[in-house]
């Protein structure tokens, strides 16, 4: 998993193969099959536990009581260094997605729990009045499939392309805005 995680930060998905990773490690191409099924496998394997950490960033406004605007900069910031140290690794997932109906599966999976407990706590912002009445549902989904395009194609790079700083500061000010009507 190392090899693969080493070489996506090299090259696309696409580029990846077996035979590459292996050269990369002290097992033969056969040893591979023991433990992935494909290449595909691989690539859900290595980001699997990304999938905690960015959770465990985006928890910061989803589970924080007070002020929303600076509970959102604080997971924005967080979910901006995710990405700037794993950008390439999660861009490959959203790349083998693409052209793997099992990727695809398991990816879509991944942006739709975000985009479910985005909605819960919009919903529950609304509740508390922190927020104006709004489609929960439907802000969510924009936001959070927005917030994905943007990170890949920000930081799923080396080198990036915008500097994280600026990255976590354009999404915040767009969650902000639209959510809290922060100036």
């Amino acid at each position: 998993m190392a090899a693969a995680e080493s070489l996506l930060r090299e090259r696309s998905f696409r580029e990846l193969t077996v035979d590459e990773v292996m050269r990369r490690t002290d097992l033969s191409r056969p040893s591979f099959y023991v433990y992935f099924k494909d290449r595909h496998a691989l690539i859900l394997r290595v980001v699997e536990h990304l999938r905690g950490e960015l959770r465990t960033m985006s928890q910061r406004w989803y589970t924080g009581a007070g002020d929303g605007p600076a509970l959102a900069r604080e997971a924005m910031e967080g979910i901006v260094e995710v990405y700037a140290r794993q950008g390439p690794v999660l861009r490959a997932l959203a790349d083998a997605a693409t052209d793997d109906p099992e990727v695809e599966l398991v990816y879509g999976g991944l942006v739709q729990s975000f985009i479910d407990v985005t909605t819960h706590h919009i919903e529950a912002e609304i509740e508390a009045g922190r927020v104006l009445p709004l489609d929960a549902s439907e802000t969510a989904t924009a936001l959070v499939w927005m917030m994905e395009r943007y990170l890949n194609r920000s930081l799923g790079r080396l080198p990036a392309e915008t500097p994280r700083e600026t990255v976590a500061e354009t999404l915040t000010t767009i969650w902000t805005r639209v959510l809290y009507g922060a100036a």
